[in-house]
């Protein structure tokens, strides 16, 4: 087949080769060394143009799949979450802003902080505790609500010497309003406010972004906000209304990926195969999760806030949840990897356009296992950092390796990871075979990959017609 000469798309430098010469090259020589080097960038130029024939394939997968997903969205939108009478518990308390006035010490004994056991036995943690608070010089805190209908009202805040939260004067806090109790016990100091920094510090990330990335970093954060919106106005809701959690984590997984994707990565066969190798990953995770998760007998009822969550809404699938938790929490890594995979076969194939699907497959594969051993480490480091507290009280325990991992608060977070992990791991495998059976069966097709890359002369690059 003739293909007619196509006007570059890349600038040549001084010696006659072009830009995706230069992208591709990195991966070429991390493919041919078992990938060291490689990053975690998908920014490796615009991709080659596939067949016609090969686009209609490809739609032919996923536009019933995206249809699908964004009717399911549709059936079980929830309108909101649903309205229950406040507990005063936990999470579910009314609360308002305050700000502390004024800033006073007093005798901690005065003003009756803390009281020693009727016993008068100090030998317990908390009988210690409380004589220190006894015989401490305490702080009394004035503090005035700064919203609300009591807006302005001022009311006492007693601070221990060794409470994890002290206050100060000017310091802006969290108030929580029992509407219920005496009128001096209405309002508590719950914690501090902290709206400035996690602003500035959110203001700095997308400062870097956009630095960095550009437009493709503008689009990345538009994907976030888009990301944020699907988990807080449809899949918080649609969880809370009695739907099932699997199956709004699964339609709502599948929304976030498919628009954060393409937004990121642009409307092309790549990121189409990327979505592919992510949503068979995804599958994999869901199954692995649900048999693990009936055979170990997890609950999802394992800490305060679970225990909430299912005495105000008893009709939540705890375990359900914990499941959809799993497969949101895998999706944000399985996209890097599978859109990283996906970028590397597609410069080998640039690179090499006679290069066949096994020989793509075999090069890409030894990126992947880079790709691999760096993302399981850092997932099962992310889970460990998070349960660091919990691990910390087994250790104080004395407790053995087998005891710890047999709990369900341990179990969890293993079965989180392993499965987890697993789908990443078959992620690499399956995204790899995919790109390299797209971009060699449209060897042919393609008037990009029928150019073969000539040598230069004269510092001018020339192609010739297969």
């Amino acid at each position: 087949m003739t293909s007619s000469p196509q006007p570059p798309t890349t600038p040549t430098d001084p010696h006659g080769h072009t830009g995706h010469e230069h992208a591709s090259h990195g991966h070429a020589t991390g493919a041919s060394h078992g990938g060291h080097g490689h990053g975690h960038s998908h920014g490796h130029g615009p991709a080659a143009p596939v067949s016609k024939h090969l686009r209609k394939v490809i739609a032919a997968v996923l536009i019933p799949f995206a249809a699908t997903v964004f009717v399911g969205m549709a059936v079980l939108w929830p309108g909101g979450a649903p309205a229950h009478q406040r507990t005063g518990v936990g999470f579910d308390r009314q609360t308002q802003q305050g700000t502390v006035v004024a800033l006073a010490k007093v005798d901690c004994k005065s003003v009756n902080a803390s009281q020693v056991p009727p016993t008068g036995d100090t030998s317990t943690p908390e009988g210690r505790e409380a004589q220190a608070a006894q015989t401490g010089e305490c702080k009394k805190a004035t503090v005035e609500v700064a919203d609300g209908p009591d807006k302005g009202r001022a009311f006492f805040e007693i601070v221990q010497p060794g409470a994890p939260r002290q206050l100060a004067k000017g310091q802006e806090v969290v108030v929580a309003y029992a509407p219920d109790a005496p009128r001096d016990l209405q309002y508590s100091v719950v914690d501090v406010n902290r709206k400035l920094p996690l602003a500035l510090l959110a203001g700095i990330f997308a400062l870097a972004v956009v630095v960095v990335g550009r437009m493709r970093g503008v689009f990345a954060l538009v994907a976030l906000v888009v990301s944020f919106a699907i988990l807080t106005l449809f899949i918080l809701p649609a969880i809370l209304q009695g739907s099932n959690p699997l199956l709004v984590a699964v339609i709502g997984a599948s929304a976030i990926m498919l628009i954060a994707l393409y937004m990121c990565h642009g409307l092309t066969a790549r990121t189409s195969v990327a979505v592919l190798g992510t949503l068979a990953s995804l599958l994999l995770i869901g199954l692995l999760g649900s048999l693990f998760i009936d055979w170990a007998f997890l609950s999802g009822n394992t800490d305060d806030n679970t225990g909430l969550i299912h005495g105000l809404y008893p009709h939540i699938d705890m375990s359900g949840l914990l499941l959809a938790g799993v497969i949101i929490g895998s999706l944000g890594v399985l996209d890097d990897v599978t859109v990283t995979q996906t970028s590397a076969v597609w410069e080998l194939h640039q690179a090499d356009p006679g290069m066949g699907p096994r020989g793509l497959y075999r090069a890409a594969i030894r990126i992947g296992r880079d790709h691999i051993a760096s993302v399981v480490n850092t997932l099962v480091l992310a889970y460990a950092g998070a349960a660091l507290p919990l691990l910390l009280l087994f250790s104080i325990a004395n407790s053995s390796m087998g005891s710890v991992a047999n709990s369900e608060l341990v179990a969890e977070e293993i079965i989180r990871t392993l499965v987890g992990s697993i789908g990443l791991v078959a992620s690499v495998p399956v995204t790899t075979a995919l790109a390299a059976l797209v971009v060699s069966a449209d060897r042919t097709g393609s008037p990009a990959a029928a150019v073969v890359p000539q040598p230069t002369r004269g510092g001018r690059g020339r192609r010739r017609k297969r």
